[in-house]
């Protein structure tokens, strides 16, 4: 006898942002599962419309508190593309390393705040005992180093005031610099144990899946083709030819499929497509957990964010540590009737931004496609291959499962996390 009737969850707990679930069960089978984002729509593609070119960034970076460095990245390169900029090898590098400091931070508060308590079995961190206190401590200490990075490069780690288009208002100060990399060197040891806890972490859920990411030559997340696990790329500029919108009704996020289907982006689709391309030293110390690699285990995007701040710390030591910073004048911008793309990786996965310019060099229009929604249709599938075998389990079981693997895919919301509540419609 089936123990679990129809499920309904009202805020999924420890993601960023609200979001509900529905899970419909008929005759011991699911016959309809919606996850529902439930924030208030924000019309940002008809925010932009009219904005400056001059201030448009700061205006899109307000769309999310957790990934504003990504918006604010994606769309200046998205300006640039149309005016034909070309960013200087300096911007380029203080772009990456604003990047890196921002995945940083990010996979840290999803791993330490979101993700460790399954493993340790409470529903806080605020509950860890013994050895496990010690984790509470290092993601603040984790998120401190990716703040301070973001802020020596980008003026701010929320809503960075210096990145713009052409280049940046200064360039950091030596002494900050030296300091981040004391910083990164001081966690280092930290994010090696974080990988080693989620390499021995025994959660399972594997389907088939189609993973979509930017790849390049140094795993950078702001450059490169756009590539499936099918072994197709394509130029970031035609990103938009191969989606398709899907309107769900139930929820205020729109949903994506990629050539027809459904599909996964995030680290673990960085990871399955672009590990080669990793920090030489984060290949070496990570060598055993990489090797899980490709995979179609969900709970591995967790793996795959702990090592991404491996590369990231790596890979910002080396490059601090090789460049030499200097004043780098902008190119001079002149407006006129354009359209560009940008694409990069945010931490939750593939950003895409389409901007239409006028020649008074203002937005025309703009398009937006957030990593999260293009996850949420896979989602909702994983959901119901997850929950049909477990209809015989106990109902707080079957509830943690389910958001187990919700916060898998560390999905963004908004910058809030919530509680569970369950309402139960007995049959």
């Amino acid at each position: 006898m089936h123990k679990v009737d129809d499920i309904e969850i009202e805020q999924v707990s420890k993601i960023e942002g609200h979001a509900d679930l529905k899970v419909k069960i008929r005759n011991g089978k699911v016959e309809d599962t919606q996850l529902q984002i439930t924030e208030n729509k924000r019309f940002y593609t008809q925010a932009v419309r009219g904005k400056s070119v001059n201030n448009i960034a700061q205006v899109v970076s307000r769309i999310c508190g957790t990934c504003s460095i990504a918006h604010n990245t994606c769309c200046i390169e998205a300006v640039e593309k149309a005016y034909g900029i070309q960013p200087s090898p300096q911007t380029l590098l203080m772009r990456n390393l604003t990047m890196n400091g921002l995945m940083i931070r990010d996979h840290a508060l999803h791993l330490y705040l979101f993700c460790l308590p399954d493993i340790f079995g409470t529903d806080s961190v605020l509950e860890f005992k013994g050895k496990d206190h010690k984790y509470l401590h290092d993601a603040f200490d984790v998120k401190k180093v990716g703040n301070n990075l973001c802020t020596h490069i980008a003026g701010r780690a929320v809503h960075p005031t210096l990145p713009q288009v052409g280049g940046f208002l200064k360039v950091p100060k030596k002494e900050e610099l030296k300091q981040s990399v004391k910083e990164m060197e001081g966690i280092r040891n930290k994010i090696l144990d974080l990988i080693d806890v989620f390499y021995k972490c025994d959660f399972k859920f594997e389907t088939d899946r189609h993973f979509i990411a930017l790849t390049n030559d140094d795993y950078n997340f702001i450059r490169g083709s756009v590539c499936s696990s099918e072994g197709h790329c394509i130029p970031e500029e035609d990103y938009w030819d191969h989606l398709e919108r899907k309107i769900i009704p139930y929820s205020q996020a729109t949903g994506f499929t990629f050539e027809g289907e459904p599909f996964m982006v995030g680290a673990i689709s960085r990871m399955n497509l672009n590990k080669k391309a990793l920090h030489k030293d984060t290949k070496k110390d990570a060598a055993k957990a990489l090797n899980v690699f490709p995979s179609n285990n969900v709970y591995h995007n967790n793996l795959a964010q702990a090592i991404e701040i491996l590369h990231c710390i790596d890979k910002s030591t080396e490059l601090i540590e090789t460049s030499e910073f200097k004043v780098d004048p902008r190119p001079p911008i002149t407006h006129k009737q354009a359209t560009g793309v940008g694409v990069i990786e945010a931490p939750r996965g593939t950003l895409y931004y389409m901007l239409s310019l006028k020649p008074d060099g203002t937005i025309g229009y703009g398009n937006l496609v957030i990593p999260s929604g293009q996850n949420q249709i896979m989602m909702g599938l994983d959901i119901k291959h997850l929950v049909e075998p477990i209809l015989d389990k106990e109902r707080p079981f079957v509830e943690h499962e389910i958001e187990k693997l919700i916060r898998a895919y560390d999905p963004c919301m908004s910058c809030a996390a919530h509680f569970l509540k369950v309402k139960w419609d007995e049959k």
